[in-house]
This record gives C-alpha cells, structure tokens and sequence, in this order.
C-alpha cells in the first residue's frame, strides 16, 4: 500500500521506486469504493469517487504501469477529444495529463465548422504517465494497491428498495489474502480480462506484453456466478521503431500547430513551448507491403480468428485483405521528448517478428529501419453493455460498475469517460445518493453510455462526432457551461476552484453577449464602422453586434478595435463569442427536438416490468428485444434497433396511462388524508354538541 505521506518524500520517482516494499501496509478494512485497474478508466474512475467523497482503493497489478500509454502516445481527435474536454469540465484528469505530457498539438478538421473541430496532441509517455501518477497520489481519501484480484465477491441478499439478484461484497486478491470490503466495486480491467497475446502462431495469457496475465477467476465470476452474457473481442498494436534507423527525408513532415490549444479549461497554456514541439511525419504503404501480407498469413494465427477487431483502427494485415493493392496512409509519431522511438500509427500488426521487418523496409523511408518491440494482437473479454444501466451498474448486482474496454470501447478517450461516470456512481451509490445518468442531449459522454447500454457493441466502439445528434450544441468550446456547473451543484465531483472559475466564465460570456446585443446599427453603419464590404449593399434595416458574428470574416477581435470601450474587457473570450454567435441560431431551432428527447428520458420504465405478456399490442420480436435489454427509459427504448415506430407509440400510451393511473392514486389518497372527520359540528363554545364536560 503506498500513502500520501511516503509519496509525498519520492514524488519525483513514483515510477522508479514504487515497488519498493517499504511503500506497502497491510490494511484490512472496509472501503466504500474499490477500482480494479488502473488503466484510463481505471485512474478515473478512482479520482473521481475520491472527489465525490467516497473512501476509495485502487488496486493494480503494477504501481508504475499506473496511467501507461499502452498503444498510441496520443489524446484526443474529432470527437474524442470533445470526450476528453468534458471529462476535463468534469475534473477529471486526462486532460491536465494532456496539457503537461503533450509534445505536438494540433486541432483537427480546422476546415469544417468549430462544432467538429478535433484537439489532440502527441504525448511524452513518461510525462503522462509521471502526471496521473502524482495526481492519484495526492488525492485524499484514494489509496493505491499492487495486486492481482482473484475474486470478485457477490451475495443474494440485497437491498430489496434497489433492483438486482446479487450484491457486491468486496473482492480478494491473489495469494490466499484477506478479502477486501467495499460497497461498490468498478471493474475496468482493459485488455486483462481473459486476455491473450498473438504474434505470429505463438499466444499466451496476458493483457499487454510485460505484464503478468490476470486471474482467470473474475472472469468466472462473471460468467458463471453472476450469468453475465460476455463476448470476445481483439486489438492490436504496431511495433516501435528506432528512429535513427528510419530516413526521414524521405517522408513528409506535418508540424504541429503554432499555438497549442489546451484540452483543460483550467490551462491557459501547455507545459510545451510552442518553439519546442516536435513534428510528426507521413509515410505511405507499397505493393511490397501487400506482398508481405499476403505471404505471412500462414504464420499469422491472430488474424485467422473470427474475434471482432477494431473496425477505425484495422491491422495491415486487415486493410490489406479488404483493400488489396491500396495505398495506405502510415504516420511516424514520436514516443517522447527525449525518445528514440517512433510509433507507426497505421501498421499494427500480428505476423511474426522477422515478418515484421521485411513489411517495415517495403516503405521506402524505413528501408533500414529497426525494431526496439515487435507489434502483437491481444483477445480479451467484454461484457455485454447492454446489462448495465445508464450508471453503468450492472442491471443485475448492486454495487457492481463496469468501465473502458470490458464494455466493448477501443480507446482512452472513451475508457476516461466511462471511468469517471462509474466512479460518480459507485461513489454516490456507497454514500447511499441517488445514481446519475447523462443524457445524450447534454453531453458527448451521455451519448457514448446511451449507444453502449441501448444498442450494445459487435465491435470495438469508437467515438465519432457523427454519433451525436446534437453536435452544434456539444461542442468542444462550451464543455465547462454544460458540464461543469452541474459537476458541482448536482453531481459533486467538481473542485470549488473549477466551479468559481466556470462561474466566472458564464457570467462574462452572457454580459459579452447581453453587450453585443445592445450594440445595433444600420448595415451601412456597420460596414464604415468596420471598413468592411462582407455586409451587403442591399440588406436593410439594422443589425446587432452579435449578427455581425455571424459574418465567415468578422470576428469579435474585428468589432472589439472597433468598439473598444464597449467590448475590449471581454477579448480573453473572443473566439468562444464568435463560435457560439455562429451556432446559436441553430441551436435555437434544435431546442423542441431536445425537450422532446427529455420528456422521453423522463417517463421510466420499471426494470420488473413483464415485457413478455404485457397488456400492449407488441410483436413477439420487439417484446424479445425489450425484455433482453430493458431499457431503463421510454427514451432508451426508441433508440434500440428493432423497436419499430408502431411499437414506441403503443408503449408511450402504456407508460402515460401507468403514470396517469399513478397520479390519480396519489391525488385520492392526499384527499382522504385531508378530508374533515364525519360527525356533529362543535358548538360555538368550542365543544361538540352533547359532550359531558
């Protein structure tokens, strides 16, 4: 067991000096909240159930892997990075982690319109992981464990006021340990449930390569004690690359952008310079690279599987055999500030080392590259997310919450978020709070939980800006006014600092906006004012400043030179003026399709509801449909494949009909409760007629 007060004296060296036995106390005892891993949902997770108030563990199987970057060094993109910007507005961690161990910045889709645009950044390994480690450290009431859990501990007796069969208990670790008590339990166990690794014809048990593998017994648990319905699914990874061994000439160079955008709404810049960041690089694949493909697969036992991989993020040996004779993109991406490896985003890969080689060296600028570790393919096991509810508790055990890939995700992005919402919850459900759920209409993170729990995955899951209905409203710029101020006053996993500093920021936009709309004149007096000729001739009638905005090539810097007594105190929120002066007209028009999505989201269904003999008119197939996921939501239930519009209507009349019937039994019996007693009226002395006195 590490503590504060030992980490406090080798902050500096967590990572090297972690396994130290000195840095472990054996401590029995009941805790409110357990976390099992200590990947990006994992930490999360953990610091998020500490800061809702929540007596926490963290156990992981090594102390200094805490926080690794297991495949690319990398955070963020079109539309995990606006995951990224609301787990930050949440005061989550990755995003400060990013800010601190980012070497090259850029934001993508810059072409499109600002609700899509993508921040990411090239991280340092070291730095990030250096940064979540210290952070988790620190953090009051978290404490850190090395171990491996054997045995996640579940009871029949329940709390009879909450759904479920099965209570979680606690769980026990490897090695003949006490067992470990907790109320809630959240496992975000990655690739280690289960997992396997494949390189070439050769496989053994393990979750990453360097790691010891997991117990096979919480994956029995699961499955046999608990019947939870679990799949398989496999990821991969390319091999690290020396990069004074690739000649770089040869490729073509993508430098990072001139000024960094922060993912943390707390940063005003990033720990990186923007002189000192690194460039990537871009390579593409040759007929000798198919070629390789081609003549490995007899040697290739992963790729022969019929496990589902990652759809986005293919080996080459998968792009090859879909898209024979394409050429693909390959970006050569550092590894470190200070580091000799590059990443080949695009080539993982699972044929056998010496293989490896010769697909490397069939690309010009790496044909004399070396390998420093070969690329390999891991099989793990995910539970089926439609068996948990928008809390991501198991419908079916109380206290238990699942996070990250055990949920069917590929990526940090979306592991982070799932972690932080799993730990609320575990949190205020051990501090007996009521569970919280994010609708997809507030929040990218909702629409990632929704998707899982409602439609369930067949393949790895990414996030996409596509998946959101509501993008022009959940943008990256404005995660902190959605998400923030409801972290702290409703949630309560928000700092005080934080909330002030979003406080601060609402109240300044809306006197910029309240500004901008008082500032009105005619078209022509605009366009002498501004010396611009974008306002056309012929439009008459007058304009407000906030219209102005409006305009592609006027921008709040444009009219605060302008005006500069009336809008110059507000220049620190100049490009957040102009992109939600651009998208408000639309998000007007979309504010009837969201309250309807919330009064779905708002009329419940029973999770004992007997879907099977329901008195509605219902196909066979959709009562199957709904008695398999049991959407907790009228809402829920319109998004599940199947569900057809017949079938939603039948089951709105039912639940308006149980919520009418509900209420008149309330109203009858608050009537009854103030109805005068029967009987003679009293006297005008006070007393009733005929009493004795």
């Amino acid at each position: 067991m590490l503590t504060r007060k030992w980490w406090s004296s080798l902050r500096n060296g967590l990572s090297r000096v972690s396994r130290a036995p000195a840095g472990y106390r054996a401590i029995h005892r009941r805790y409110d909240v357990i976390v099992v891993g200590g990947g990006h949902a994992g930490t999360e997770a953990a610091a998020a159930a500490a800061r809702v108030g929540a007596e926490t563990l963290l156990v992981t199987q090594k102390i200094d892997t805490i926080g690794a970057l297991s495949c690319n060094p990398s955070l963020g993109g079109v539309g995990k990075g606006q995951l990224v910007r609301e787990v930050d507005a949440l005061d989550g961690l990755c995003g400060r982690a990013g800010d601190r161990a980012g070497i090259h910045f850029s934001v993508l889709n810059r072409s499109k319109g600002p609700a899509v645009w993508g921040p990411r950044a090239q991280l340092d390994r070291q730095r990030y992981r250096d940064f979540i480690q210290a952070e988790l450290l620190a953090t009051p009431r978290l404490e850190v464990m090395e171990g491996s859990v054997e045995e996640l501990l579940v009871e029949e007796e329940v709390d009879p006021e909450r759904p479920g069969r099965h209570r979680v208990t606690g769980i026990r670790l490897a090695g003949h340990t006490p067992p470990l008590e907790a109320s809630s339990v959240i496992l975000t166990t990655g690739t280690f449930l289960s997992g396997f690794l494949f390189l070439g014809q050769t496989s053994s048990p393990g979750g990453r390569i360097g790691d010891p593998p997991s117990s096979s017994g919480l994956s029995r648990t699961l499955k046999e004690t608990l019947g939870l319905q679990v799949g398989r699914l496999r990821t991969g990874t390319p091999p690290r690359i020396l990069k004074d061994s690739v000649d770089l000439t040869l490729a073509t160079l993508h430098p990072p952008d001139q000024h960094p955008t922060p993912f943390s709404f707390l940063n005003t810049h990033t720990h990186c310079k923007p002189e000192e960041q690194l460039p990537c690089y871009l390579v593409r694949t040759t007929p000798g690279v198919d070629r390789v493909v081609m003549e490995s697969l007899d040697d290739n036992s992963h790729i022969q599987q019929d496990t589902k991989g990652p759809r986005y993020c293919p080996s080459i040996e998968s792009r090859v055999l879909r898209f024979p004779g394409r050429s693909h993109q390959v970006w050569l991406e550092p590894e470190g500030m200070t580091s000799n490896l590059l990443y080949p985003q695009g080539l993982s890969m699972t044929m056998p080392p010496d293989m490896q080689l010769r697909l490397l060296r069939q690309i010009p600028a790496l044909h004399r590259v070396e390998i420093s570790t070969p690329g390999y393919g891991v099989q793990y096991d995910y539970v089926c997310p439609t068996q948990l509810c928008p809390s991501l508790q198991v419908k079916t055990t109380q206290g238990l919450f699942l996070a990250g890939q055990i949920n069917g995700t590929t990526g940090y992005e979306e592991a982070a978020a799932q972690g932080l919402w799993a730990g609320v919850n575990a949190a205020r459900s051990a501090l007996a709070a009521p569970l919280l759920a994010l609708s997809r209409t507030e929040s990218y993170i909702g629409v990632l939980i929704d998707d899982l729990v409602t439609r369930g995955v067949t393949e790895p899951y990414r996030m996409f800006t596509s998946r959101a209905e509501f993008r022009t409203l959940l943008r990256p710029d404005n995660a902190d006014l959605r998400l923030t101020l409801k972290g702290f006053e409703e949630v309560g996993c928000v700092s005080a600092q934080r909330y002030n500093e979003a406080v601060r920021v609402k109240e300044g936009l809306e006197e910029a906006f309240a500004t901008l709309g008082s500032l009105s004149r005619s078209p022509r007096d605009w366009r002498k004012t501004l010396e611009t000729s974008s306002i056309s001739q012929s439009k008459g009638g007058t304009l407000t400043a906030t219209e102005l905005l409006q305009y592609n090539d006027i921008t709040y810097d444009d009219l605060a030179a302008a005006l500069p007594e009336s809008l110059a105190p507000f220049l620190e929120f100049s490009q957040r003026l102009k992109i939600e002066a651009v998208y408000r007209p639309h998000c007007e028009l979309q504010k009837k399709e969201i309250q309807r999505i919330q009064r779905e989201e708002g009329m419940y269904l029973s999770p004992d509801l007997d879907y099977l003999s329901l008195p509605v008119s219902l196909s066979n197939e959709v009562r199957e449909i709904l008695d398999r996921v049991r959407p907790t939501t009228l809402g829920a239930a319109t998004r599940l494949p199947g569900m057809t519009p017949a079938a939603i209507v039948h089951l709105l009349n039912f639940v308006t009909q149980k919520n009418n019937n509900q209420k008149k039994i309330i109203h009858n019996q608050h009537s009854r409760a103030h109805k005068k007693p029967s009987g003679p009226e009293p006297s005008e002395g006070g007393e009733r007629a005929g009493a004795v006195s």
